[in-house]
């Protein structure tokens, strides 16, 4: 398993190829190195599998994406998912260039969460309440959310639906986050600012 800093990686590479033979699979978590810079680094016909996880598999509620390279067999598949899978659910994709936008929605989509508990947090003490009854109501309302969300069965816009009354607290929030330039708009465009930067970061 390759777990160093994508800008370590060349130093990092070259001293593995002695422990490498054919029944070697090498699983890289490296953000932004591709396949084929695996593949210049290591021994030629060396099984790789490139994953992107998440900081939730500290809890062991991350989800991992990962591609394989057409040396991998079968059984390295399931061998990289078995080990994967310890750390949360696991997902496979047969396009690499698909990993970009999976590092800019997964791999960084915790760091959006935490700001929106900041922002939440922020707009209640604003809004009156005190700063640390603002900061717990912020952190157990994103994470009694998630949970919610987690658990439930139904998609995420239908739960949003059924908190909203028509006319209603809610319906006056959604209507300023839902407006021109609101959350949607700037999610997509922070999610294809990242897609654009690890595309950078590969080279």
């Amino acid at each position: 398993m390759v777990a160093v800093k994508p800008q370590s990686a060349p130093e990092a590479l070259p001293p593995l190829a002695k422990y490498i033979d054919k029944t070697t699979l090498v699983l890289s978590i490296m953000a932004g190195r591709t396949i084929g810079f695996l593949e210049k680094s290591l021994p030629a016909g060396t099984a790789i599998v490139r994953a992107m996880p998440n900081t939730p598999a500290a809890i062991g509620r991350g989800i991992s994406v990962a591609v394989a390279n057409a040396k991998t067999s079968k059984r390295q598949r399931k061998q990289a998912s078995y080990l994967l899978a310890a750390i949360g659910k696991v997902e496979w994709v047969s396009d690499e260039s698909l990993m970009d936008a999976v590092t800019a929605l997964s791999g960084s989509g915790p760091a959006y969460i935490f700001l929106l508990a900041e922002c939440m947090a922020r707009a209640g003490a604003a809004a009156g309440l005190p700063q640390e009854l603002a900061i717990r109501l912020a952190r157990e309302t994103v994470a009694g959310s998630a949970e919610l969300l987690h658990r439930s069965d139904v998609d995420a816009a239908t739960l949003r639906q059924n908190v909203t009354s028509p006319g209603g607290t809610t319906a006056a929030a959604l209507a300023v986050l839902m407006g021109p330039g609101g959350f949607d708009q700037l999610l997509t465009q922070a999610i294809a600012a990242a897609t654009r930067r690890s595309r950078d970061l590969a080279g």
